[in-house]
């Protein structure tokens, strides 16, 4: 019986775990390694916007791993808004930053603020405002130029408000490189500000405002004090309008590509509706912005690995059946599994399964390790969870009644080794990567990709159902599949809860491989090792023969490759050298081999 299984080279010199892209499809000639000759150095996952940091070099007891995390997940918002006075201005920017976390900042305020605090600004702003001149204009910059530049307000963003004034103040914001995103201005006809501002009216002892009209006060003890602000008579409302008109025309030049207008002539909510739209679309092209920028440098560091991996690679690392398997045997597969997959779902692959099939991960033998699974997994996650995703690994719980509750033997302990194992020091477990189980109920709005640890039916329990369910919930999120074993089995008294047989197998079909590796031995063997199959996303599935050498050495040699995993037959033709389009019915010694399946 042959069952395939491709292994990596013997000799391996991987730079990156996660990034290493999945290995190209090797040529024909043969490739010949010793086990003495693997070679593997400690790698580490360069770190990305969100710092993840793993340490890959696994062992039984691992040392500490890191996950770094800093969230900055896009670059934020940068808002000016405009309005002449009574517009709503004060409002909309209380909204905006009750809304979207702005850094909320005035000229009035950081004025005041400066002044205060007797900083070096503060005190250049004070002499002219002693005297009762206007504060220049560099000293205004200078001001906002070192607000913006604060922590608080690179991390969330800004909103400037009513600034700049003049031309010559925005064309000095545009030498110091400070734009905004969107010029938001906010436009009332002039009779309805004369209006607004006519009929305010100030509460001395709360300083709250009022206005006759549109906002009376609640009683008339409050009315009796109420007073009217020297500048809020009509005069010189029309006054302060002019001077605003001529500011606002004169940057117009500077922002019109970026300004939208919006409406000021409804109630607050109102006017807000098309702000809160505009900001959030900007919010979400920004992220979308950040996220293509982000696969396109990723893609350009896989093409890059992946030239160099294609001149590095030497092939199947060999003396696979001695147990346990080295160190460097099971970091290749590991880096392996993760090319692939990392690529699969770069190409926007939902609906992924991982099949490998090497001794101490397949558990028809007695030498298999559940350590070694969990690891896979751990890299899988880790890796993913560098590039900022929210990782949910899922292992199926206990299924059915009576005699038949439990769960497949394979997976009994499985969720408490995920539990306590080693994650690393900055805390990746339950902050990017969270354990749960198989379920619609596990899928949640901030996860970004699933992993199953070897969801498998059981006679009497069928996970078939639930996993449906997940992955429905899941949506156009990836569901992985790590070594899933969904060959129909009957269920409790023969029936297979709600789904028919066809449409069970159907789904199951559904996955598709991105990675695929096992060992081919004879018909009811486990030694000698006769070949192995090996595909990785997005190249061919490859065949290859294991041949002894001279000294106890041996190499894996290709006879084949194929866009679809070859069976029984095509596997013995290769074996004997038929052509491919020579009858595929297996004769003679080579019969003994079975399926791969």
């Amino acid at each position: 019986m042959l069952q395939s299984s491709l292994a990596p080279p013997s000799h391996l010199h991987c730079t990156n775990l996660y990034s290493v892209p999945s290995l190209p499809p090797l040529c024909s000639l043969p490739l010949s390694f010793s086990s003495s000759s693997l070679s593997f150095g400690r790698r580490r996952c360069r770190r990305l916007s969100f710092g993840v940091h793993v340490d890959t070099h696994f062992s039984i007891n691992p040392e500490p791993k890191g996950l770094r995390v800093s969230c900055a997940i896009s670059e934020p918002l940068k808002v000016m808004i405009s309005g002449a006075p009574a517009s709503g201005k004060g409002t909309q920017c209380e909204m905006i930053v009750q809304k979207f976390g702005l850094v909320h900042i005035s000229t009035g305020d950081l004025l005041r603020s400066e002044v205060s605090s007797g900083s070096e600004i503060g005190n250049k702003a004070k002499e002219y405002m002693d005297t009762g001149r206007l504060v220049p204009d560099e000293v205004v910059i200078m001001m906002v130029t070192a607000r913006i530049s604060q922590e608080d307000a690179k991390e969330k963003g800004w909103l400037l408000d009513g600034f700049p004034r003049t031309f010559a103040q925005a064309q000095s914001l545009e030498k110091l490189k400070i734009r905004p995103d969107v010029y938001i201005v906010l436009d009332v006809p002039d009779q309805i500000l004369i209006d607004r501002c006519v009929g305010r009216r100030v509460d001395p002892v709360t300083g709250k405002i009022y206005h006759l009209k549109f906002f009376p006060s609640e009683n008339e003890e409050i009315k009796a004090r109420l007073v009217t602000r020297s500048d809020d008579t009509e005069e010189k409302v029309k006054s302060r309008l002019e001077i605003y008109k001529k500011n606002a025309e004169a940057i117009l030049s500077t922002y019109s590509t970026i300004m939208n207008k919006v409406d000021g002539n409804h109630s607050k909510d109102e006017v807000f509706k098309p702000i809160d739209s505009l900001l959030s679309k900007m919010q979400q092209d920004k992220e979308n912005m950040m996220k293509l920028e982000k696969s396109i440098r990723a893609s350009e560091r896989l093409s890059n690995l992946a030239s160099s991996s294609q001149e590095n690679w030497r092939g199947i690392p060999t003396r696979l059946n001695n147990i346990p398997h080295s160190r460097e045997i099971r970091t290749y597969f590991y880096d392996d599994v993760l090319q692939a997959t990392q690529r699969a779902v770069n190409d926007g692959r939902t609906r992924l399964k991982v099949e490998i099939n090497i001794p101490e991960l397949n558990p028809e033998m007695d030498v298999y390790r559940i350590g070694t699974l969990m690891e896979l997994v751990r890299v899988l996650a880790l890796s993913f969870a560098d590039d900022g995703k929210h990782v949910k690994v899922c292992v199926q719980g206990s299924m059915g009644e009576g005699a038949l509750a439990g769960m497949p033997l394979q997976l009994a302990g499985t969720r408490k080794i995920l539990e306590f194992m080693d994650w690393g020091d900055y805390g990746a477990k339950g902050t990017f990567i969270n354990i749960g189980s198989i379920g619609s109920k596990e899928v949640e709005e901030q996860d970004d990709l699933f992993i199953l640890v070897a969801p498998q039916n059981a006679v009497g329990n069928c996970i078939i159902d639930d996993l449906k369910a997940m992955t429905d919930a899941a949506g156009n999120r990836p569901v992985i599949l790590v070594n899933p074993r969904l060959k129909d089995l009957p269920g409790s008294s023969g029936i297979m809860q709600t789904m028919g047989r066809d449409k069970r197998l159907e789904y199951a079909a559904s996955f598709e491989n991105c990675y695929f590796f096992r060992l081919l031995y004879y018909a009811g063997t486990q030694y000698p090792i006769m070949g192995a199959i090996r595909m990785s996303y997005p190249y061919r599935y490859e065949l290859y023969k294991r041949v002894d050498e001279s000294f106890g050495k041996e190499k894996y040699i290709i006879l084949s490759t194929s866009s679809a995993r070859p069976n029984i037959d095509e596997i013995n033709d290769a074996f004997l050298g038929k052509p491919r389009s020579e009858a595929k019915k297996a004769t003679g010694f080579w019969g003994f081999l079975s399926g791969i399946l």
